[in-house]
């Protein structure tokens, strides 16, 4: 990845010298750092309301009543996985930060649950008896393999369903957007469009791995 990016620069400076922009290119230089520094303090505040929020929900159990109405999909998207496992409510709680748009705040929920899911693997391992199985079992519980609950939950988490793109219309407001709010129909057509994929091909994967 730094390569990449050490590429596209060097890429862009060269085109500017070549085009005689080079001019452009120092000012971007000068100005960038502050306008970054700028943006950073805008969406700092954005992203402590709702982490705030997203707190507050936790706290008084509504993540929790969250999980319970998420179950069905839950339980569709993770046959395997208990549904009173942790695990459930922080892929919950991600599910939700992500469908107002936060991905600063689903973010650390994400990571949560992937622990949990790793934690699931090894506590299934532990329990499976002898023979070829324990064999395969302890196999996964000592490498970095993901496994099926681990490899469908950021496949959902990538796609994203977005009713409130939060974190868009921030930065169209931030850029003097005339509407920010405008991107809120197209995004959550794309979105949804993104994540009923996602969920098809991980149903279409579970069931080939159980058949």
């Amino acid at each position: 990845m730094d390569m990449i990016w050490m590429a596209m620069i060097a890429g862009g400076i060269v085109f500017a010298a070549l085009t005689g922009n080079g001019d452009k290119v120092t000012n971007a230089i000068i100005d960038a750092p502050a306008e970054a520094v700028n943006l950073c303090i805008t969406m700092l505040g954005i992203m402590g309301l709702w982490l705030g929020i997203m707190r507050m929900a936790s706290d008084c159990g509504l993540i929790d009543a969250l999980t319970r109405l998420m179950r069905p999909v839950i339980k569709l998207l993770f046959p395997k996985l208990d549904p009173n496992s942790p695990a459930c409510r922080y892929i919950a709680a991600n599910f939700t930060a992500n469908l107002l748009g936060l991905g600063w705040a689903a973010t650390p929920y994400g990571l949560k649950a992937m622990k949990e899911l790793k934690k699931e693997s090894e506590r299934k391992a532990d329990f499976t008896g002898g023979g070829e199985t324990a064999k395969g079992n302890e196999g996964l519980k000592n490498s970095e393999t993901a496994t099926d609950e681990m490899c469908t939950f950021l496949i959902i988490n990538m796609s994203s369903l977005q009713l409130i793109p939060v974190s868009v219309i921030a930065y169209r407001s931030r850029y003097g957007s005339v509407d920010p709010s405008s991107i809120i129909g197209p995004g959550l057509a794309a979105t949804f469009v993104s994540t009923l994929t996602a969920v098809i091909f991980c149903i279409m994967i579970n069931r080939k791995a159980r058949s």
